[in-house]
């Protein structure tokens, strides 16, 4: 363990995540700091997380090498370059964690993105404490989610690791079908059927409110962005955006409400703990993430709310759906997002091609050049 680590306090409900020594579990004031300026912001809490994790790893390298923030601002460019392409090398290895695992490009980037962050922080904060040279200003050109071409100046390093493309896994339907059947909870069921029917994402969901953001006679559920649940769900983005739910899902979710409705009309929400002490609060992430764990271990099938939102995508992709149709189901602000979803088959993509040259036939009549 490093000399920094992550902590975190709840004020009514909002979570503010602080920095603290481990020498006397100080709070460091600092990047604190930077933390509540970020959910200000209206940053989610998720994102600040992230952020101070990746700030307590910069911190405990810092402290490795026997640095300080002001002796970075104060190094010439070409050692501040090398300083920072250092700390990712650092970050790729694992030395941030007790896992022994190369850590993913994209991670690492994100980390330094963090950190280079908080220097333009304390840069703006405070007057003559330095520079951050590495950071070259460019202009990017991009389409809005509308299709409005916009351009910005943005300050960036060039230097962070090649940049590795992912594709999210997702779940075939025969396997959904497998968890369904091995599962003895009415919740978790329906929790697993919603994700596959709505393509909400996990926090979205335990945000939903019986009462307020589910239409009973259409059979649609509702995204309505809320800064203050109780089990800190939110929607990403700020979005608001509906899904229309199966007759036959309909019904499991009416059986359901019915077999909980006092514990449920006590809270609001759909998803509730159904037992033990946190009987009748909000069900939480991680709730859900044992309750998929379980299943796991029964079937030998891992899914994860994500998955599900994947099969969504990849379902309505195979029904015909045109892609922004998708992306808006999904609530993405751009379709380049959600092309990452689609996953096509090799199978799907033979059958494709076959179907093609049926309907049209080669590019030339070959009787014409023999």
């Amino acid at each position: 363990m490093g000399q920094y680590y992550v902590d975190s306090v709840k004020d009514g409900k909002k979570i503010y995540y602080i920095i603290r020594s481990n020498d006397d579990s100080a709070i460091i004031t600092e990047p604190t700091k930077y933390l509540k300026h970020k959910l200000n912001q209206r940053r989610s809490p998720n994102t600040v997380r992230r952020l101070a994790y990746g700030l307590s790893y910069y911190m405990n390298y810092m402290e490795e090498i026997g640095l300080t923030m002001q002796e970075v601002m104060d190094m010439k460019y070409a050692e501040q370059h090398e300083h920072f392409i250092k700390f990712l090398n650092w970050l790729q290895l694992g030395n941030h964690c007790d896992r022994e695992k190369i850590a993913n490009n994209n991670t690492c980037n994100s980390y330094l993105q963090t950190v280079l962050g908080y220097y333009l922080f304390l840069l703006l904060e405070y007057e003559q404490l330095g520079d951050i040279k590495v950071l070259e200003r460019k202009d990017v050109s991009y389409n809005s989610s509308v299709g409005v071409r916009f351009r910005r100046s943005v300050q960036a390093f060039q230097g962070y690791l090649p940049r590795q493309e992912s594709v999210g896994r997702t779940i075939e339907k025969d396997k959904i079908i497998t968890l369904l059947e091995h599962s003895n909870s009415l919740r978790t069921q329906l929790m697993i059927l919603l994700l596959a029917e709505t393509g909400f994402r996990i926090g979205e969901l335990l945000g939903v409110k019986y009462a307020e953001d589910i239409d009973y006679e259409n059979k649609t559920i509702r995204v309505e962005f809320r800064e203050d649940n109780a089990n800190a769900a939110r929607a990403k983005n700020a979005e608001y955006r509906r899904a229309k739910v199966s007759n036959e899902t309909f019904d499991l979710l009416l059986l359901y409400i019915a077999e909980n409705r006092e514990l449920i009309s006590k809270s609001q929400y759909l998803f509730i703990t159904l037992q033990g002490k946190t009987k009748g609060q909000p069900l939480t992430e991680n709730a859900v993430y044992s309750a998929l764990g379980v299943l796991e271990r029964t079937t030998g099938i891992k899914a994860t709310p994500h998955m599900l939102r994947h099969y969504f995508a990849n379902e309505r992709r195979r029904a015909g759906w045109e892609i922004d149709k998708i992306s808006a189901a999904l609530g993405h602000k751009h379709i380049s997002t959600t092309e990452k979803y689609l996953h096509i088959t090799d199978d799907e993509m033979a059958d494709a091609m076959d179907d093609y040259f049926d309907k049209n036939g080669g590019l030339y009549d070959i009787d014409k050049l023999i």
